[in-house]
């Protein structure tokens, strides 16, 4: 059976996003997968770095400790899907900090004689499900940092077979059509993921 971590990013529930996760984890549970919803706000995660975390950041394994939950929730996963809105051109806060505090060295990547190696074989597959309130030319304009950083920095640590990105541009002005066949192409997508 294949397990996806579906990381969800936004503190309303009766939020857009909310939606979407919910027709994410609906989707791939329908399939037949082991969906592990780790929705950061509900449980409350942290996503401060400490200092001592910092100062620790390189000490394999006991760099770990704070978040082995998460760490142990991100090793068990042949998927991961995020799902989050992007705001000022980039992550909620709470995403950047499990991005953070979770992908350590050892978890996500190895250092080996300053070279970088990837870690999370595990992610077969990967998807970021998302919005934007700029358009899609205004996001190209600002280099879409989420954009790249999911489809190059996470794609390196991981090396997934399948790596998508879906996001839909104009939030402000989007009509309720378009969120219904934004939401059917989510669909869509986890069906064949």
């Amino acid at each position: 059976m294949t397990r996806a971590l579906v990381l969800f990013a936004h503190p309303c529930e009766e939020s857009f996003s909310a939606a979407l996760k919910t027709t994410v984890v609906d989707t791939l549970t329908k399939r037949g997968w082991d969906v592990d919803l780790c929705d950061l706000y509900a449980e409350g995660f942290d996503p401060v770095l400490t200092a001592a975390e910092r100062r620790g950041y390189l000490t394999i394994p006991a760099n770990t400790g704070p978040v082995q939950g998460y760490v142990d929730r991100l090793r068990a996963a042949d998927a991961l899907v995020m799902v989050f809105p992007v705001w000022n051109f980039g992550f909620p806060a709470i995403l950047k900090g499990f991005f953070d505090r979770v992908f350590l060295p050892g978890v996500s990547f190895t250092l080996e004689a300053g070279l970088v190696a990837p870690a999370l074989t595990n992610i077969r597959r990967m998807a970021a499900v998302t919005t934007y309130g700029a358009t899609r030319w205004r996001a190209f304009l600002a280099a879409d940092p989420p954009k790249r950083v999911i489809k190059r920095a996470l794609w390196f640590v991981a090396r997934p077979d399948k790596c998508r990105y879906l996001a839909l541009h104009d939030m402000n002005r989007v009509t309720d059509e378009g969120r219904r066949r934004y939401i059917a192409a989510v669909q869509r997508e986890m069906e064949h993921f």
